[in-house]
């Protein structure tokens, strides 16, 4: 979608904030691409993850506002009678705490605890939905931390190697590659664990990406590449809590949830170990006495508050758009052929009740597909129809705020690309070819390929 407004001449060279004409005297007509159609804003700043929709009423502000207060609370552990009943085993404390700012997680620096990573965990086989097999003693989540009485089932340790990436010109790039393992396991293990490694993602735009119709997801699958162009996305199909049914999957770094109320709810369960009305019982259930509980710790109204919050952030605008340096970035990420998987543009259907939802063309750069990323990205576990080599596209809408949002650029499932270019040389498997179109592209081109993402 695209609008037509009277913009300021900082404005169009880049500077974002409050769209008013009153210091120009002259001002040029630009077209403006929204991001997330009516949802969209112009705010650059270390809150442009965090602003609500602009076309929120009153009533739907104030729930706004409720789901952020849950959001952004600090669970404690009971008997306190506000916000109790964190742990006995959990990650972190809060939603906000991994997702600050609404944006991304990030890698522990060394000497550092996890705070916004976390580590799948799972042994062979699958579950009884088709999912993964939970690990004796550690179910399908490693959490790090405990309160005062309990011990962690582990910790992680993390260490890197270097792989040099060679462009054809000459220079090279060092890639970190990650090796991942498990520190003081509570008990022994059943088996040799597969290891998954998770930063948290930005959480902004999920309810444009919620209202994309299913029948058009589908329509982009190509599991068996009959077109032949290298590009075999396929979908993944996941085990709905509510529905008691498989269904699309579309959150999560391996489309693993089906729905922001499922992925939140999970979130509140395995990150933090709050008992809900979706995952009513302890993550370490049967594992510890103290995780035998019956009593739920969030009710369905704050789950939904939160869902409603997540579903109702605004898109941050593109910044740039028109500058000749970001459309020639622009053809490259096309002619490299990363718009294949990255599409620039979505459609979202009806949702009742939701106008800002509804129909809107959307620019969010995925296609909510899982695609085979090669062995140098592979996890090795896989997750329902995911396998151990195949992640879901991200989306790249709001990339280029990262550093001014979260204080770093650190991309990628697990953190490892230090910035956007090391992200692109990651990419293998169905995007080998368009990584070595970039490799071969000239130094400038590839700065205006980073110049378009910064853009986004």
């Amino acid at each position: 979608m695209r609008i037509s407004l009277l913009l300021p001449g900082l404005l169009a060279a880049g500077v974002t904030g409050c769209l008013s004409s009153a210091d120009s005297p002259a001002p040029p007509t630009v077209d403006i691409p929204l991001a997330g159609g009516s949802m969209t804003h112009f705010d650059g700043t270390s809150q442009a993850f965090s602003s609500p929709s602009p076309d929120l009423n009153p009533e739907e502000s104030d729930h706004h506002q409720r789901g952020d207060a849950v959001f952004g609370a600090k669970f404690v552990t009971a008997p306190n009678p506000v916000q109790a009943g964190l742990g006995p085993l959990f990650n972190n404390i809060s939603c906000v705490a991994c997702h600050g700012g609404d944006g991304r997680g990030r890698p522990p620096e060394p000497g550092e605890n996890l705070a916004s990573m976390l580590f799948r965990i799972s042994g062979a086989g699958e579950d009884a939905h088709g999912g993964p097999k939970a690990m004796p003693g550690f179910g399908g989540q490693i959490q790090t931390r405990a309160r005062f009485g309990e011990i962690p089932e582990a910790g992680i340790d993390i260490a890197y190697t270097d792989s040099l990436v060679a462009f054809a010109e000459g220079g090279t790039v060092a890639l970190r590659v990650p090796r991942y393992t498990l520190r003081n396991p509570w008990k022994p293990l059943a088996e040799t664990p597969m290891l998954s490694p998770r930063v948290a993602p930005p959480v902004f735009g999920l309810g444009l990406l919620e209202a994309v119709g299913e029948a058009d997801i589908l329509s982009r699958a190509d599991p068996d590449d009959r077109n032949g162009d290298g590009i075999s996305g396929r979908p993944n199909h996941v085990w709905d809590v509510r529905a008691k049914a498989k269904v699309l999957g579309r959150f999560g770094w391996k489309a693993n949830n089906p729905n922001l109320d499922q992925q939140n709810a999970g979130a509140f369960s395995q990150d933090m170990g709050i008992t809900n009305p979706l995952f009513p019982t302890e993550n370490c259930a049967g594992d510890l006495p103290a995780c035998d509980t019956d009593s739920l710790e969030i009710d369905s109204a704050s789950l939904e508050s939160v869902s409603f919050y997540i579903a109702s952030l605004a898109v941050p605008g593109r910044r740039d758009w028109d500058d000749d340096q970001v459309m020639r970035g622009e053809a490259l990420f096309a002619a490299a052929g990363c718009a294949a998987c990255h599409l620039g543009e979505m459609r979202t259907g009806a949702v009742p009740g939701r106008p800002g939802l509804s129909r809107q063309i959307i620019h969010p750069y995925t296609d909510l597909l899982l695609h085979d990323m090669g062995e140098g990205l592979a996890d090795g576990r896989a997750d329902f129809e995911a396998d151990g080599r195949e992640w879901r596209t991200a989306p790249l809408w709001g990339i280029g705020l990262t550093k001014v949002v979260s204080g770093h650029t650190l991309f990628l499932h697990d953190g490892r690309a230090r910035n956007l270019m090391e992200a692109v040389l990651w990419h293998g498997g169905e995007a080998e070819r368009s990584q070595l179109a970039v490799r071969q592209a000239s130094p400038a081109d590839r700065q205006a390929l980073i110049a378009f993402l910064e853009s986004l």
